[in-house]
């Protein structure tokens, strides 16, 4: 974890409302920081359904593997996460140091083990010491309270500078209900479930196949629409849970109408929380919106924003505050999308800097450059080819992500 604080953070951390039907608590476990919680536990005490979406990493991590599986039972009692070690290519260790996880915070919840869903995060390759969750679980199960939302996302944090935590209220049908999510990531960072999870508890009554389909409905546009390095991690995991808890006739399809609002909340929580991610990229001084219009499709717009985003010359040049808009171009031309030069227009905020396959006649430098000093870089381009349109979200690349990442394992 990086001991100064992105220049992009929230300016404050306001306290989330408690969420119906959950407890959690948090602890050191000691699994690699020395002095900072690394564990987070939250149960269900009356059950919770539950959804998922996951990595679509080759390599998943032995807690991915187990929470696909536990999924299909669609019913949660207890959640495990642990930072600094993410039990990925860790073999047959690995999916022993799952199972007796799993059977650890089982017993202390006085549940299945196929209840229990696991993450986590951090280093790569190193066997996850599970023996350490023993006591530590069944402390965290007479402690969990439903108190401080901020400090579950502080638990979960590795390379983060800060806590990532978002609330909406919303109604489902005439019932009142919160939604609170959390979610940690800075690096190795890029869509396929863009080192990233997060965790979303609403007190909803919404069955678990409703929640999937809501949950995969909306990751698109969300945390699979943002990039800091185009990496994409081996954990990578959002769950959603639905405790039931705010009352209310339960709702089975996402197609109902009663939860018109709440689709439009889940897309705006997960969004921000999305964009909480890119702003804390590690060693980010800059958020970078890219909007691509007049595409022949919103995939191949797609496509093309993420060859953008995802460009090591686009990202320094942010960092240089360099209006280097022929970076735009080549990013754009190596998509392998469709795309016509002599149509091509690209602006910096609301400079034009060009338009027509060449610069714009009235380019300025000076203004061009004005917007490169800002925190906030919109960049759009207009291909002038058809209606496909797609947004995607990343930061700048900096020393310090080099620095970051030369030592991240010492």
């Amino acid at each position: 974890m990086s001991s100064a604080v992105s220049p992009l953070a929230p300016k404050s951390y306001p306290e989330l409302p408690e969420v119906g039907g959950v407890r959690f608590a948090t602890a050191q476990a000691g699994i690699k920081y020395a002095g900072r919680t690394d564990v987070l536990m939250m149960l269900f005490d009356a059950g919770a359904d539950v959804a998922g979406v996951f990595t679509r990493s080759r390599c998943p991590s032995a807690a991915v593997d187990w929470c696909r599986d536990s999924l299909k039972g669609g019913r949660a009692r207890a959640l495990l996460v642990n930072s600094g070690n993410a039990n990925a290519f860790t073999g047959r260790k690995g999916k022993e140091a799952t199972e007796l996880s799993a059977r650890l915070a089982a017993a202390a919840a006085g549940c299945a083990p196929g209840e229990v869903f696991l993450a986590s995060t951090g280093v790569i390759g190193e066997p996850l010491p599970a023996e350490r969750f023993s006591g530590v679980v069944d402390r965290l199960a007479g402690a969990a309270t439903a108190g401080s939302w901020q400090e579950a996302a502080r638990a979960i944090m590795t390379t983060d500078t800060y806590p990532k935590a978002v609330s909406r209220r919303v109604k489902v049908g005439d019932t009142d209900v919160v939604l609170n999510g959390i979610a940690k990531g800075a690096g190795m960072i890029a869509p396929d479930m863009a080192t990233m999870l997060s965790f979303l508890v609403t007190d909803a009554a919404i069955s678990a196949p409703a929640l999937q389909a809501l949950l995969s409905g909306t990751v698109g546009d969300t945390f699979n629409a943002i990039t800091i390095d185009g990496d994409t991690s081996t954990s990578d995991t959002v769950l959603l849970f639905a405790t039931g808890a705010a009352g209310g006739a339960r709702i089975e399809s996402a197609d109902d109408p009663r939860l018109a609002d709440f689709k439009v909340a889940l897309g705006d929580l997960m969004r921000e929380l999305a964009q909480m991610i890119v702003k804390d990229g590690e060693g980010a001084r800059k958020f970078v919106e890219i909007t691509v219009t007049g595409a022949e499709s919103d995939a191949s717009a797609r496509r093309i924003g993420f060859s953008i985003a995802n460009s090591p010359l686009v990202k320094t040049a942010v960092a240089g505050e360099d209006a280097n808009w022929g970076r735009i171009v080549m990013a754009v031309g190596k998509a392998g999308e469709p795309a016509d030069r002599d149509r091509l227009a690209i602006w910096f905020g609301d400079v034009r800097v060009a338009v027509d396959g060449e610069r714009d006649a009235d380019y300025s430098e000076a203004a061009a450059s004005a917007v490169m000093r800002e925190e906030f870089i919109p960049v759009r381009v207009d291909l002038g080819l058809g209606e496909g349109r797609s947004t995607v979200w990343t930061c700048d690349l900096t020393k310090e992500y080099v620095a970051i990442n030369g030592d991240y394992r010492s």
